[in-house]
């Protein structure tokens, strides 16, 4: 006979915080979201945490290397999506890794002999303003000069013009040589009055670039996830499919952790994709799993080797799964079951392996309602897809601005790898749809104020961390009524067009 579960299946809007007692060292400054993203024994340190709890989905419409250096600056990881080829995620991975680094490896390289057209073409192409000359064009190549915006004026110039013509060349510049530190090349570039400063090597060809900007930004982006040369963290998406291809040239690409993408994380395949990775690389390759939505499937990835786990089916804004075929669980349920079986595994083995809650957000409160219930770190798409980082087109619709959005499960994304169960390599139907999002502005705007809100409701809760916010929150299921009585009611609002 079928297991029925009881309990009805639950959103997170179905639940309300209830305020616990709160200390006048419960003020939002003092509020510390730092979580884990990888698993971790008892006693030890996580290899990767995070200084925000969320990171974006492995999506088309909303990850890529641009909204990976975005959230990184913020403290959290872009998982760039995997349905493209294996050598398009790779360069994506790649930039976002060089983006900055203290050091920065140029991609906007250029040879004496080309012309201003081909700055301005390159310009367009990498959206930098610095493009460094070299004998034969590449990021390696000896270094004859730089190309600042100063140095040209697109309409006094007819565009023919030779780059060699125009650049301040290499005895003009103030350059360093291999070896410099980070800490001496910000001193040059500050005793010097420079926006840039070229590392040079013994051959004298370019290795990296030092930028003004970049140590102004360290110091506004407090938060900021690097690595340990000082880099962007950066996440990438996998698939069941070609993973012996794909994971190679994204650990060569410098990526720091991957997730399978799929929309069922309970399977053999993925049991393969893990066991393959860490045959391969053992434990020096971070990969989460899922998706799973009960404590069977959490328990069966643990044991395969997941880093993290993630939790929800069906729960997305653009997700139809649940229409098209009848599957999947409420996201509060299942963040609620799975928690409980992480803490249960953790008892048992030692090992704490962290849960990612993908998909259910709403409003900004789910956040911390969905981090009470037991997730470590949130999964968002719709959330990040009204950005100006995301990748997608911001389009005027009827006088509003909007920004095109898409499941992977559509036919426009036609991401089969992610709902494939060993059939054709196609998509045999959609489980997601294409749509429109309102456009919302800069990520670092709107991240700043969603996790205000987030720190003042943990402030309430009388917590100042999130372990402290699943050990002592207080949480209510709440009546359609009370769902009336959460927003504005018995009032005329004074904006209404009614009021003339």
């Amino acid at each position: 006979m079928a297991t029925f579960f009881t309990e009805p299946s639950r959103t997170f809007s179905e639940f309300l915080l209830v305020p616990g007692y709160s200390t006048k060292e419960c003020m939002v400054d003092n509020v510390s979201l730092k979580t884990p993203v990888v698993k971790f024994k008892k006693g030890e340190k996580p290899a990767l945490e995070m200084n925000i709890p969320l990171v974006s989905a492995v999506m088309q419409a909303v990850s890529d290397d641009k909204m990976a250096v975005a959230l990184a600056k913020e403290g959290g990881i872009s998982f760039i999506y995997g349905s493209q080829p294996i050598e398009a995620q790779a360069a994506m991975v790649a930039r976002a890794k060089s983006y900055k680094a203290g050091f920065v490896v140029s991609d906007s390289n250029i040879s004496p002999e080309s012309t201003l057209n081909d700055i301005l073409a390159l310009k367009a192409r990498t959206g930098h303003s610095t493009v460094a000359v070299t004998t034969d064009g590449t990021a390696q190549g000896k270094l004859v000069g730089l190309v600042t915006s100063r140095d040209y004026r697109v309409s006094r110039m007819e565009g023919t013009e030779l780059v060699k013509d125009f650049m301040t060349p290499m005895s003009d510049l103030i350059w360093a040589p291999s070896g410099t530190s980070l800490k001496e090349a910000n001193n040059i570039i500050w005793d010097n009055k420079i926006n840039q400063l070229p590392i040079v090597d013994a051959e004298g060809r370019l290795e990296y670039l030092v930028f003004r900007k970049d140590y102004a930004s360290h110091k506004e982006n407090k938060d900021e996830l690097l690595d340990a040369d000082k880099r962007y963290v950066v996440g990438a998406g996998i698939n069941t499919r070609d993973y012996k291809e794909r994971v190679p040239a994204l650990v060569e690409a410098g990526v720091d952790i991957m997730t399978i993408d799929s929309s069922e994380g309970y399977s053999e395949w993925q049991k393969d994709t893990l066991e393959w990775i860490r045959a391969t690389y053992g434990d020096s390759v971070k990969v989460g799993a899922g998706n799973v939505v009960d404590a069977e499937g959490f328990r069966f990835l643990a044991e395969c080797g997941a880093d993290f786990v993630k939790v929800g089916i069906g729960g997305g804004s653009i997700c139809i799964t649940r229409e098209q075929k009848g599957i999947g669980r409420g996201q509060a349920s299942a963040v609620i079951e799975v928690a409980q079986a992480r803490d249960e595994y953790f008892k048992e083995t030692g090992i704490y392996v962290p849960i990612c809650s993908d998909g259910g957000i709403v409003y900004d409160y789910h956040m911390t309602l969905a981090l009470a219930m037991g997730a470590d770190f949130i999964m968002l798409g719709r959330y990040f897809a009204r950005f100006d980082e995301s990748p997608t087109n911001k389009v005027n619709i009827n006088g509003t601005y909007m920004k095109e959005y898409w499941g992977e499960g559509s036919a426009r994304a036609r991401n089969w790898q992610r709902y494939d169960m060993g059939g054709d390599a196609k998509l045999s139907f959609e489980e997601g749809v294409d749509s429109y999002v309102p456009y919302a502005g800069s990520l670092r705007d709107n991240v700043g104020l969603s996790l205000k809100k987030v720190k003042s409701t943990m402030c309430n809760c009388g917590v100042l961390t999130i372990p402290e916010l699943q050990e002592k929150a207080k949480i209510t299921v709440i009546s359609t009524t009370s769902l009336v009585e959460g927003g504005a009611h018995d009032v005329l609002l004074k904006d209404n067009p009614q009021i003339k």
